[in-house]
């Protein structure tokens, strides 16, 4: 018998989606469930008890719980092909470094910057706008955070970097002129099959967006 892996998952969730790109980047056969989250299903319940919450990787009956975590398992477990994080000490632990501000500061700022209106939302949207420039210069001249390899990094910001520039949910948010390198960067990543194929459509985002909106 091969492995079971079971994602639980919403399938708007940036987390999530950085779990499947994962998943499909190693080509392993996995069953995503999608989760409601008006009312969470006791297997989202017993396989994350502290935070019941998506995403969880569930590999032969075990959980892995967040999304970073998840994706580093992923790479460990699965250490054949594809690798995501560098062998060499020193540039995994920069990986780490980098993979966390993307994880705290950049998202933090983002969902602010979805949540909010007005002056908050604003100010929101500048700081998302400087960790990107220092995300820019991290990036330098290099296809991917990982040098020549799509690895760590990338998985961590693409789902987010695209809801704001590939599906233009919020215009000109983020400028071609101002951010060329990583705006490159996203291009790139999203021609990958395992990039695509794990994000939704995006008209399904684009209407979902569009009714949050007007809820408001």
């Amino acid at each position: 018998m091969g492995d079971e892996v079971i994602l639980l998952n919403f399938w708007l969730s940036p987390y999530g989606i950085r779990v499947r790109i994962a998943l499909e980047e190693k080509g392993i056969k996995y069953e995503n469930r999608e989760e409601d989250f008006s009312k969470k299903s006791p297997l989202l319940l017993q396989m994350n008890p502290v935070h019941k919450k998506i995403p969880v990787l569930i590999h032969n009956g075990k959980p892995i719980c967040e999304s970073l975590i998840a994706v580093e398992y992923i790479d460990e477990v699965w250490n054949e092909q594809s690798p995501l994080l560098p062998s060499n000490p020193y540039q995994r632990a920069q990986a780490r470094f980098w993979a966390n501000y993307v994880d705290t500061e950049v998202y933090k700022r983002a969902m602010r910057f979805w949540t909010t209106e007005g002056e908050e939302r604003e100010a929101a949207g500048q700081e998302f706008l400087e960790c990107l420039k220092l995300l820019e210069e991290q990036l330098g001249d290099e296809l991917y955070f990982g040098g020549n390899n799509f690895g760590f990094v990338d998985v961590a910001l693409v789902p987010l970097f695209c809801y704001f520039y590939t599906f233009s949910l919020y215009g000109n948010f983020i400028s071609e002129a101002q951010y060329p390198k990583i705006i490159s960067w996203a291009k790139r990543c999203t021609q990958r099959e395992s990039v695509f194929k794990s994000f939704p459509q995006e008209q399904r985002v684009k209407e979902h967006v569009s009714q949050k909106r007007n809820k408001g």
